[in-house]
């Protein structure tokens, strides 16, 4: 199922007025991607289970000492996971994603941490299991990687959230590296949007739960639906968190503008997260534009 002409045109209107935004304010955008760094990091670990807090995430990336001893494999992963974030952001510009190009995030990616399996896809013998679902042979992965990627390339008609969505989830069912293929995937979904013209997102550890059921969802009934769902409200969230700071206007916590404005608190959350406002997270506490106005569930 395709996503809807309505979120079609939502995602659209909110992509004009940030193409209009950002002209001439470059730089801001990129302070914004490199202060959300440490929050893409800290997901996308957590949702693998690192057990770092994103404060303690926001410390290594800051060189700064962490109270409690942490394992040097969850530094090393929260570092080159930044390393694979920063440089995507300048390489999306340059060329459409490719299989050598993936190979490269992932030797980024577990540099450091297991040389042996790093830029590589399975061997021979080397076996994945994620929860019920056995990936396919390992001599089957770099013939399903290339079928793929010419699919994503080479359809020209199906909307991008579509495309990209799917991707995702037969990227993931290929399952093509020993390790780091939540984390790879996920980068790849930001380096898709980048190439085209759109902000990163991030896909948080707190919808974990949704996020995975997707997966069972297309293996058992060959749907996208769940995971377009999960990429449009996370692309218009970045998309409402970049054109308020273009805007410059002043930004508070969704609680601060409940109480300021007597709204009702839990219409206002399930607004934000439905994406009818133009609220959005950071350090996972919701915000929004002070001046904004509310009338029921629509954004003004």
């Amino acid at each position: 199922m395709a996503t809807t002409k309505p979120i079609k045109n939502k995602i659209q209107s909110l992509k004009t007025k940030f193409d209009i935004l950002r002209k001439g304010r470059e730089s801001l955008l990129v302070m914004v991607d490199e202060a959300e760094v440490a929050e893409a990091v800290y997901n996308s670990n957590a949702i693998e289970n690192s057990t770092l807090t994103l404060k303690e995430t926001e410390k290594i990336l800051l060189e700064m000492e962490v109270a409690r001893d942490v394992s040097v494999r969850e530094v090393f992963e929260a570092k080159n996971l930044a390393r694979v974030i920063e440089y995507i952001r300048k390489k999306a510009s340059e060329a459409e994603i490719n299989k050598e190009t993936i190979l490269f995030l992932h030797k980024m990616l577990i540099g450091g941490i297991d040389d042996g399996i790093a830029g590589r896809f399975r061997k021979l013998g080397e076996y994945v299991r994620v929860g019920t679902h056995v990936a396919p042979a390992p001599e089957h992965v770099e013939r399903m990687i290339d079928v793929i990627l010419s699919g994503y390339t080479s359809d020209m008609e199906a909307y991008f959230i579509d495309k990209i969505a799917k991707f995702h989830l037969d990227f993931e069912n290929i399952h093509p590296f020993c390790d780091g293929n939540g984390r790879i995937g996920r980068v790849i979904m930001c380096y898709q949007l980048q190439r085209l013209g759109f902000p990163v997102i991030i896909i948080r550890d707190k919808e974990k739960k949704e996020y995975y059921s997707t997966f069972a969802e297309y293996r058992d009934k060959k749907t996208v639906k769940k995971m377009e769902k999960i990429l449009s409200l996370a692309l218009m969230e970045s998309l409402h968190k970049r054109t308020t700071y273009l805007k410059g206007e002043k930004i508070v916590t969704l609680s601060d503008y409940v109480r300021k404005n007597g709204k009702s608190g839990p219409a206002l959350a399930n607004a934000a997260r439905r994406q009818n406002i133009p609220a959005f997270r950071e350090k996972g506490v919701w915000k929004i534009a002070e001046n904004f106005i509310y009338d029921g569930a629509e954004r003004k």
